[in-house]
């Protein structure tokens, strides 16, 4: 099945692009963006994902403002041309690679509309590959990804009332990722397998002059699957990305909950001091409601929705009904300090199961 990427220098295997290499169901490709205030009142998420073994293509944009979370989204099929990335009202268009993208979404019935462009802030970075075993050994996660600081320009409007995004004090983080993690409708399960312990934590903190990217993977007693911190300066600086050491965290949670209020984060890098980062969550996202990343039977990832499908949703975090679906990853406005500088970014947490570390017991 041929397409106008085709036409360019870019294979990797011996067919046609828009076959990947890999029959693997679980295959994807993902944009992802965050937009915050600095003075974390409003934070947007936006999402989109392909799946060429499923024949489908989703999008979100999520608004998280006061006690209101409002999602709108779309779910297509997939045609031959990946570099198509309209679904419904949504589309990412790449206008600079590496550099500058743009996100839109169009007015819809769901009173969320937006058109935002993003200036990269420092270089991409490759991140550790993230490989995740499941039962029978079978890999249910071989995800590779590159994140990237920046700045957003633009407006995006709410129900008539419209916004203004600028670049000094809407500041946020972007990564692409791709590779196999479960997507789609759930699959025979199978041998059943011994659950165990997901506890994801992924920094990427915006200063002035220079970006801090913390990951860390961790099983039930700590041990790390995946660990990296950088500090990553401007392009224009000639500076190599420098890795910091290990990253060790402290967390602070919401009582009863696993959302974070707070945290420190230290490293070990011995050839100088590297003074400690200070977090202080400003705004939290709960992707698990209504974007395809959380337990919604109906949406998720993947899921062949019929043609097109255009939805959205508008809730109320502090109305108990909703209590039982803010569970799963949490994408988290943050604003931190490091050595007298202030920087914001993103506080993205995913704790499944116990974690003697930071004291989470049970599931959720």
């Amino acid at each position: 099945m041929l397409s106008p990427l085709d036409d360019y220098p870019v294979h990797q295997t011996a067919a046609p692009i828009r076959e990947v290499a890999t029959s693997d169901r679980n295959f994807y490709d993902r944009y992802y963006f965050n937009c915050g205030s600095h003075s974390g009142e409003e934070f947007l998420v936006f999402g989109l994902g392909q799946y060429p073994n499923l024949g489908t293509a989703d999008a979100f944009a999520l608004l998280r403002r006061g006690s209101e979370h409002r999602v709108v989204r779309a779910s297509a099929e997939l045609g031959t041309d990946r570099l198509d990335t309209t679904v419904g009202p949504l589309r990412v268009e790449v206008l600079e690679g590496l550099k500058k993208l743009r996100f839109v979404l169009e007015p819809n019935d769901w009173g969320l509309s937006a058109d935002l462009t993003f200036d990269a802030a420092m270089p991409a970075t490759l991140e550790p590959r993230q490989i995740i075993r499941g039962a029978a050994n079978r890999i249910i996660i071989d995800a590779c990804r590159l994140a990237q600081t920046g700045r957003w320009t633009g407006s995006f409007t709410v129900d008539g009332q419209t916004t203004q995004v600028t670049p000094d004090t809407w500041w946020g983080t972007r990564d692409r990722s791709w590779g196999i993690r479960p997507v789609g409708e759930p699959e025979p399960p199978g041998r059943p397998g011994e659950f165990h312990t997901l506890f994801w934590l992924y920094l990427p903190i915006q200063f002035p002059d220079h970006s801090v990217i913390v990951i860390l993977q961790e099983d039930e007693a700590g041990n790390r699957a995946l660990e990296e911190a950088l500090l990553v300066w401007p392009e224009a600086t000639g500076r190599p990305a420098e890795q910091l050491g290990r990253p060790d965290v402290t967390i602070t949670f919401q009582p009863g909950t696993r959302v974070p209020t707070s945290a420190t984060i230290r490293f070990t890098r011995r050839d100088d001091k590297i003074p400690e980062i200070t977090a202080e969550v400003q705004l939290a996202a709960h992707l698990g409601v209504g974007t395809g990343y959380g337990f919604d039977p109906g949406w998720k990832h993947g899921m062949y929705q019929g043609p097109l499908t255009v939805d959205g949703e508008t809730v109320d975090l502090t109305d108990p009904a909703v209590a039982s679906r803010l569970v799963g990853i949490t994408d988290s406005l943050a604003r931190f300090t490091r050595d007298g500088q202030v920087g914001y970014g993103l506080f993205e947490l995913l704790a499944i199961g116990p974690h003697r570390p930071t004291g989470l017991t049970g599931f959720l």
